[in-house]
C-alpha cells in the first residue's frame, strides 16, 4: 500500500507489508520437526567402497569402519513390532557421546541378549533441549553411533544394529532444568521382536 500526505510539500511514502504466511504455533513447529526427523531417519546414505560394496553412514563407513546393515522393511523404533522397554538406556554427559564406564553394564546386558538370539536392536540417540536441532540431531546420531561401537566391542555383531537420531524431540522430561535435562540426554535401544 502506497500512501501520500498531502500536509506538507514533500511527498511521504508510506509501505505496509502484509505477510503471505501466518505464523505457526510452537507445536506445529514440533510436529514438522518430527516428521523430517523421522523421514530422514529412515534414509540412509549409501556409497561406494572401492572394492564395489556398499557402505553406509554420513561417510561412507561408520565407527572403525563397520558398516551398518540394511534397514528392515516394516521396522521403526516407534513401530509396533520393537520392544523399547527391555533395556535401560544409556545416559551421556553434557556436549558428550562418550559412553562412561558407569554404563557398560547396559551395553554388556544388550551384547548379552544380541550374541544369545542373534536378533536386531534400534539405539535411538537423544539430546537435551540446548543447541539446535541440526547440532542436537548430529549429537543424537554419534551417541547412538558410540553406543553401536561399544556393543560391537562387546562381541555384538554389527549387522544386527541399526541407529537412529531424534535429537532433543521426545524429551524424557519436558522439564527446562539440570534434572531433566540429565535424563534426556540418552540413548535408548529398541529390540526387534522376532
Amino acid at each position: 500500500m502506497v500512501a501520500l500526505n498531502s500536509h506538507s510539500p514533500r511527498k511521504i511514502l508510506t509501505f505496509t507489508f502484509t505477510p503471505m504466511f501466518r505464523p505457526i504455533s510452537k507445536a506445529a513447529t514440533t510436529f514438522l520437526s518430527l516428521s523430517l526427523a523421522l523421514s530422514l531417519g529412515a534414509c540412509v546414505n549409501t556409497k561406494k567402497k572401492q572394492d564395489g560394496s556398499a557402505a553406509y553412514g554420513p561417510d561412507g563407513d561408520t565407527i572403525n569402519g563397520t558398516p551398518l546393515p540394511e534397514r528392515q522393511e516394516g521396522v521403526s523404533f516407534f513401530g509396533s513390532n520393537v520392544d523399547r522397554n527391555r533395556f535401560h538406556p544409556v545416559y551421556f554427559a553434557f556436549d558428550s557421546y562418550t559412553v562412561s564406564g558407569n554404563e557398560q553394564a547396559k551395553i554388556g546386558e544388550v551384547a548379552s541378549f544380541l550374541r544369545e538370539t542373534h536378533g536386531t536392536v534400534i539405539i535411538a540417540g537423544f539430546t537435551d533441549e540446548r543447541g539446535t536441532p541440526e547440532y542436537n540431531r548430529g549429537l543424537g546420531e554419534r551417541r547412538a553411533l558410540a553406543v553401536r561401537q561399544a556393543l560391537i566391542a562387546a562381541g555384538a555383531s554389527g549387522g544386527s544394529i541399526q541407529t537412529v537420531s531424534f535429537g532433543a524431540e521426545m524429551p524424557a522430561d519436558p522439564s527446562s532444568n539440570e534434572s531433566a535435562w540429565a535424563k534426556n540426554r540418552r540413548a535408548e535401544f529398541g529390540a526387534v521382536k522376532q
